[in-house]
């Protein structure tokens, strides 16, 4: 029976959108581990960041300590094109599954970029143009990070250089075509442009690339083209500050109704959009103000948390960027050419991964043709046609859901739906075919990729 005190839609008025983002790694006991030289092992220091990120977001990624950092005008402006975005009531996925659970998602797609890359891309191309640089460069998998940063330098007058994953580049042509709307190039990765494409293809011919492949190529072009910085959509400290703003509005809607969730789930791939949905309340459980049940999702063929190693190592495949300690599968891991591009990175963000190191939240793996079949059932009655990567949160809240249906249990689940599946199509076309086939990386493909882990001391 539906709430009628709760609206379908819950959105919060203009002047409750936040004016700061959350840096979580203030609240927490045990900070993420510093980023090291590849070379020297010595903890970098922001003059040694300095040629390959913007100065403000070396600032940002390195501080451990500020809780709070105003978001500057010019970005809350923009954001107010699109944000706040709304936290929805799934009552009509809640009565057809017969379940007593309360499902609520915070829709991140209500933009032209289609995700919630733009929240942290605007952010990025802002601090590039008041360094006066030309123009970025970076990687993008399944595209929404591209298409949203392709977005953002096309605001502020940036060029933009994106190198995509190959299989995303063949799979995604209309992404492709969005970005170049926008003023970009897309070259797909490994290529021939770069060293690092070169050596990449020569190691490994035929290969439909990695996000670790893209971020080597994107380095390597940014550090050595005048003018340049090199930015990127998921994994660093940076970009999960940037992305707060997901949690800190769903948080203010859940408030305003007096809900309490039992249970947030999102999609995990580097770690931005997941790390932005839960930071407020993992401040909140970290202070012991509150307890929540915190679930990571990650693609079977594609295991970082759940069959990766807590280690040092390099956070690209040619090995020349730092190198950060998380939950990896080894730099030279090459991810099954999946649809869920976003998700086929060999590591996890350092924050996530010292979260997960120390028990505070918990991650699962499902197989992409569940994935497939779970966002089939949420379009059908939810009226949006989910990404892939967002199908995997929605994948396990169902299966929450379904439990609770057995044990009577109210639970409150809520999701990110980071995004829409409208250029995926392809995609959808292979599971309604019954062609989509499941990948589940063996044992010995994983210990071969982290037999290159480096060395510490």
């Amino acid at each position: 029976m539906k709430d009628k005190q709760i609206p379908y839609k819950i959105y919060i008025e203009e002047n409750e959108m936040p004016h700061s983002w959350y840096n979580l790694r203030a609240d927490m006991k045990n900070k993420p581990a510093p980023l090291l030289d590849p070379v020297t092992h010595k903890v970098m220091t922001a003059e040694d960041l300095s040629g390959v990120f913007c100065d403000e977001l070396i600032r940002q990624e390195l501080d451990d300590a500020t809780a709070y950092y105003d978001i500057p005008e010019e970005i809350r402006s923009f954001y107010k094109m699109y944000r706040p975005s709304p936290l929805v009531r799934a009552y009509c996925l809640e009565e057809r599954l017969g379940t007593p659970a309360k499902i609520y998602y915070k829709f991140e797609g209500n933009n032209t970029s289609g995700s919630h890359k733009l929240n942290s891309a605007i952010a990025q191309a802002y601090y590039a143009k008041q360094q006066g640089l030309k123009g970025v460069t970076t990687e993008t998998g399944a595209g929404q990070w591209g298409t949203a940063l392709s977005m953002a330098c096309s605001y502020f007058g940036l060029d933009c250089k994106v190198y995509m994953v190959k299989c995303s580049y063949e799979l995604k042509p209309h992404r492709r075509e969005v970005m170049r709307t926008y003023g970009a190039s897309v070259t797909p990765s490994p290529s021939t442009e770069t060293e690092a494409g070169r050596r990449i293809l020569a190691e490994h011919p035929g290969t439909g690339g990695s996000l670790g492949c893209a971020i080597s190529e994107a380095v390597e072009k940014a550090t050595s083209t005048e003018g340049y910085r090199y930015v990127l959509g998921s994994v660093l400290n940076q970009v999960m500050l940037h992305q707060s703003i997901i949690g800190l509005e769903t948080k203010i809607a859940l408030d305003k109704y007096d809900i309490k969730p039992d249970v947030i789930i999102g999609c995990a791939g580097g770690g931005s959009n997941l790390g932005g949905l839960i930071a407020p309340f993992m401040g909140e459980k970290i202070k012991g103000e509150a307890d929540y049940r915190i679930i990571a999702v990650e693609p079977e063929s594609c295991p970082s948390f759940t069959r990766g190693k807590y280690a040092y190592d390099y956070c690209d495949t040619g090995m020349i960027c730092p190198l950060s300690k998380m939950y990896t599968l080894g730099s030279n891991f090459m991810p099954a050419a999946t649809h869920a591009g976003g998700l086929r990175y060999h590591g996890m963000s350092s924050t996530l991964s010292q979260l997960y190191d120390d028990g505070l939240m918990e991650a699962v793996t499902v197989k992409q043709t569940d994935v497939f079949a779970a966002a089939e059932e949420f379009a059908r009655v939810e009226g949006i046609l989910p990404a892939p990567e967002s199908s995997h949160a929605i994948k396990v809240a169902l299966d929450i859901a379904k439990e609770c249906r057995e044990t009577g249990e109210e639970k409150t689940i809520v999701f990110g739906l980071t995004g829409t599946g409208y250029f995926d199509m392809m995609s959808y076309e292979k599971f309604h075919n019954g062609v989509m086939q499941d990948y589940r990386p063996s044992d010995e493909e994983i210990a071969t990729a982290l037999e290159r882990l480096p060395h510490i001391e």
